[in-house]
């Protein structure tokens, strides 16, 4: 691992915040699954090196258990199914695989979406940015996931259902890097994943996300802006918010990082839709990245420069104290400031039954969509600066 990598790695400190710092009554839970904390470090059997096919043909379509994409023929565009964990009809789930082979030798730049279910708009960008690649042209490869979840995406969800455990719903962007003789489905897919098709072709990394369902978000970049390679990418986004945070040890980004592979998280709006506005913001963003690390030719388009970026450090969450209709004061991207009124909260009745400050002063990042809310759900979150962040702090990614 570089050794600048390594120092954004040491000062991780993975502890979720108290809720005694934001000052309500519940904290945002971090949805674990104990059993993937066994040995989830490394597999028990390291896969052959060099891409493995099947033989079998999805839609015409070559189906894969491994993929090397230096074996692909140069100058073109390849369409492929990685063939993930199992079903508990012993079928396999299968993950779409775009790889852009440019006609020179190059930097590799993967980009993943479909971790969570519910997020279409991260789908789409890396979409957009595969269809404008010309592979004749290009010097590298560029290889797009768009589906990592399937079953979540499926039933277009965010989490992963648990057939093996009743309702159990499992969150994808908790279980990297996963363990391919783990205890849970969700554990060996992403084991899979990224022992067999990720890390071995990996350079740069993007993990696109958005909001989750009921709560939208701003155009923003989660990322580790303390190492050199990774806030040189981000730079070269045009969207007005940067989340400088190491978040969740277990997210995908992290793993990539961990494996030495520079990485960050985009946030793309709200689930469930298609915000093609916001989409273009990223698909610039991500033209640039393969600009800078001369992949494409060609001029650079807008960068956070251009959009006024704001860089903060922690979220500061606004959680219900009660149940009702919500009524929002604040748009996403506004400047608020600490004690500003930011939202207010209904009864069945019409009557105000609770108003809701922000602490700090920031800029509002996230707002819940869904109108009614139980105590405890996040109504906002708030980017800011805190003088001296202590370790991870919740956010409702």
């Amino acid at each position: 691992m570089p050794d600048n990598l390594k120092e954004g790695l040491d000062r991780r400190d993975f502890i979720i915040a108290s809720i005694a710092t934001v000052g309500a009554s519940a904290a945002l839970a971090v949805n674990a699954d104990p059993a993937n904390a066994q040995d989830t470090a490394a597999p028990s059997a390291h896969p052959a090196s060099g891409t493995v096919y099947t033989g079998d043909v999805i839609q015409g379509k070559k189906v894969v258990s491994a993929l090397d994409v230096n074996d692909l023929e140069p100058g073109q565009k390849h369409f492929l199914y990685f063939q993930g964990v199992q079903m508990p009809t012993g079928k396999h789930w299968y993950v779409s695989v775009i790889v852009a082979k440019g006609a020179r030798p190059g930097k590799r730049v993967i980009l993943v979406s479909g971790v969570h279910g519910d997020e279409m708009s991260s789908v789409h960008t890396v979409q957009t940015v595969m269809n404008q690649l010309d592979p004749a042209e290009m010097s590298g490869t560029v290889m797009a996931v768009t589906d990592v979840s399937g079953p979540a995406i499926e039933a277009m969800q965010r989490r992963w259902p648990n057939s093996g455990r009743g309702p159990d719903l499992v969150d994808m962007n908790r279980v990297w890097p996963g363990n391919e003789n783990g205890a849970t489905p969700t554990s060996r897919h992403a084991g899979l994943l990224f022992n067999r098709l990720l890390r071995p072709n990996a350079d740069i990394a993007i993990d696109f996300h958005t909001g989750t369902t009921g709560f939208e978000v701003s155009a923003f970049n989660i990322a580790s802006m303390d190492v050199p390679e990774i806030k040189a990418i981000v730079d070269l986004y045009p969207v007005r918010q940067i989340f400088d945070n190491h978040t969740y040890p277990s997210v995908l980004h992290n793993a990539f990082i961990d494996a030495g592979i520079p990485s960050f998280c985009p946030e793309v709006g709200a689930a469930r839709v298609l915000d093609l506005e916001m989409i273009a913001q990223f698909v610039e963003g991500t033209m640039n990245v393969l600009k800078h690390h001369g992949i494409l030719a060609g001029p650079m388009g807008r960068t956070g420069k251009d959009a006024g970026v704001f860089v903060g450090n922690s979220a500061f969450p606004i959680l219900a104290t009660e149940g009702g209709f919500v009524e929002h004061l604040v748009k996403l991207n506004d400047k608020v400031e600490a004690g500003q009124k930011v939202a207010l909260q209904r009864n069945s009745f019409g009557e105000v039954v609770a108003e809701y400050t922000s602490g700090v002063a920031g800029e509002v990042a996230g707002l819940r969509s869904d109108v009614m809310s139980e105590p405890g759900n996040p109504l906002a979150f708030i980017l800011f600066n805190k003088a001296a962040p202590e370790g991870v702090e919740s956010y409702p990614e």
